[in-house]
């Protein structure tokens, strides 16, 4: 009979695998900006600020914090390296002020990481209070990550059009957080149950509003996403 780590385990892998594709989604807009060597609209501050939830995460999976989370490791990893990519692009065609802005955020995010990791090692000595404290801010991070589709199902619901939320993104969400749920409630990790919990209902929110609006958007509309959605990033976990 499978154990429930060899379950977990599988768990993991698909669940690193759907925050991969979730992580490669923006790629359609990056290839607009360095078609048309400018970023124009799109903002740098998603990107820069999953960065930060990414790093949070694989320090939250090492060995003297969390037990067993590897695969919260590789996802978040490999996530950390693609949004670095993004807002090493985002940089490079960003005019003078936009480029200051993202490079203050970024030194901020690095002060708050060294901050976070001193106080860890020094003021926590036990594996159970450290994952508690970075436990809550990774939980914060989260909770403001996911926050950000509520301004797109708002869109939804006052044009009736899903113009700008694809079904595929929803599903995938959706999916994506189902799946780190599951994961989390193999080893009773409420850390992970409760924001994935919260990206799975978004998700969830997300497939209801397309079920209830699909039919009043125009063909066209639906045909024009790909090109003008916006880059809603959402934590793998």
């Amino acid at each position: 009979m499978t154990d429930t780590g060899t379950v977990r385990t599988i768990v993991g892998i698909v669940g690193n695998v759907i925050s991969f594709l979730l992580f490669l989604s923006p790629i359609p807009t990056f290839v607009r900006i360095i078609k048309d060597k400018a970023v124009k609209d799109f903002k740098s501050d998603p990107y820069v600020a999953t960065l930060l939830n990414c790093a949070m995460w694989v320090f939250y999976g090492l060995p003297f914090i969390t037990r067993d989370n590897t695969l919260v490791i590789t996802i978040n990893g490999i996530g950390f390296v693609i949004e670095c990519i993004y807002v090493a692009i985002f940089f490079v065609f960003s005019p003078g002020k936009k480029k200051t802005r993202i490079i203050i955020e970024l030194l901020i995010e690095v002060i708050f990481m060294v901050i976070v990791i001193l106080i860890t090692v020094f003021a926590f000595h036990t594996m159970k209070t450290r994952a508690l404290f970075i436990g809550i801010l990774c939980i914060i991070f989260n909770v403001f990550m996911y926050s950000s589709p509520l301004t797109v199902m708002r869109m939804v619901i006052k044009t009736k059009s899903v113009k700008y939320m694809p079904f595929y993104l929803s599903l995938a969400n959706f999916s994506n957080g189902v799946v780190w749920v599951i994961y989390g409630l193999l080893d009773f990790d409420i850390n992970l149950v409760l924001p994935n919990g919260l990206g799975a209902l978004s998700g969830l929110i997300q497939l209801i509003l397309y079920g209830i609006y699909c039919r009043s958007t125009k063909s066209d509309d639906a045909n024009d996403v790909s090109g003008n959605r916006s880059a809603v990033e959402l934590s793998s976990t």
